[in-house]
């Protein structure tokens, strides 16, 4: 009896560790069950080498190319019509206003009075000259007297010439009561106002010469020398798109801002208008660069982040610098390389460390173009 008490407490013994374990087998859980669940499903692509173009940026105003200041030729006439307004088209020879004539018309009139009365003077004197020299060797009259008659005729002729430039004077300033565009283009400024006696040099009207305009831009000091005329800028007025042709470049920098003058020849188009701000830029042409989609880029606490998906499908949050744009692309310039994974859907929704699950992944090659 005895003998059969110590089998069974030796059996117990060398149970108890198999118990004990399975025990402990039983209350450990399984790896897959631990993992934290996904918080989101998303879609990733990787970054690629795309074309962008290549852009230097400027600002500056519109201007007009050329403007022309017509003012008062006569002086002290009064103006009896303007016809024109600012915002009116002129050709070249227009008549822009009027000013009283009945004056000048008067003193013209006088002028060329004068002007007969000493041509009639001068026929006379020559006249007599003529008859004077005919009769130099027949002593009916001295040397002296002859001579006095040939520079009376003289005389005369130099009176007459006076009388006719004194005509030619006047004839001018009855052109002058007709004031008229000396080129075409467009009025900017009036001052002309009918009834006003102004005085001569004054400014009447302003007008843009063939009513073109220029983008006045200034650039940045170190891209002054990726410059060159002929190249194509594109600016943004007022959110209206307006593309130019680059004209000259101005040959000094300016000391206090460090940036440089640009002329930017731009096309007829009743959106533009002279004194109005726009922002651009000069167009280079194409470089390839590693891009993103602009969905792949998050902006958290003034910095850009793009999520990489990690081990176990983990999020990895990586800090990248950012370069041009074009269409829905970024350029990357630090922080990522072709080979990695990006999230491009909600973004805004996950933090470093969560669990994704991969919906969608892009299967475009890293290096691709397309």
């Amino acid at each position: 009896m005895q003998q059969r008490r110590i089998a069974r407490i030796g059996a117990a013994f060398f149970l108890l560790p198999a118990v004990l374990v399975a025990a402990c087998d039983g209350n450990r859980e399984d790896p897959a069950q631990s993992a934290p669940p996904p918080v989101l499903s998303v879609a990733v692509t990787h970054a690629r080498i795309a074309a962008l173009p290549v852009r230097v940026p400027a600002t500056g105003n519109i201007a007009a190319w050329q403007e022309a200041s017509i003012g008062a030729e006569a002086d002290g006439l009064r103006l009896v019509a303007v016809d024109v307004d600012v915002g009116d088209t002129v050709r070249r020879g227009q008549v822009l206003a009027r000013f009283s004539a009945d004056i000048v018309r008067a003193e013209l009139a006088e002028a060329s009075a004068a002007v007969a009365q000493a041509a009639a003077q001068v026929d006379e004197a020559q006249s007599n000259a003529a008859r004077a020299r005919s009769l130099t060797h027949t002593g009916a009259l001295s040397t002296q007297q002859i001579d006095q008659y040939v520079v009376a005729a003289a005389t005369g002729r130099a009176r007459l010439e006076a009388t006719r430039a004194a005509e030619r004077r006047q004839r001018l300033r009855v052109t002058q009561t007709r004031v008229v565009a000396p080129d075409d283009g467009i009025v900017t400024s009036r001052t002309a106002t009918v009834g006003a006696v102004v005085p001569a040099g004054q400014e009447l009207f302003r007008v843009i010469r063939d009513g073109r305009l220029e983008w006045r831009a200034a650039v940045a000091a170190a891209d002054i020398g990726r410059l060159a005329p002929g190249q194509v800028a594109t600016l943004d007025i007022e959110g209206h798109a307006v593309r130019g042709r680059l004209r000259t470049i101005a040959p000094a920098i300016d000391t206090q801002t460090r940036t440089g003058l640009v002329y930017v020849d731009l096309p007829d188009d009743p959106a533009i208008r002279t004194g109005a701000f726009a922002r651009g830029h000069v167009e280079l042409g194409d470089a390839p660069a590693l891009t993103v989609p602009q969905s792949a880029v998050l902006l958290r606490d003034g910095f850009r982040y793009v999520m990489r998906v990690g081990p176990a499908s983990t999020v990895v949050m990586q800090k990248v610098s950012v370069g041009r744009r074009a269409g829905d692309r970024l350029e990357i310039t630090e922080g990522l390389s072709a080979s990695d994974a990006v999230i491009v859907s909600g973004l805004g929704f996950l933090a470093d460390g969560d669990t994704v699950r991969i919906v969608d992944a892009s299967a475009t090659p890293a290096g691709s173009d397309s």
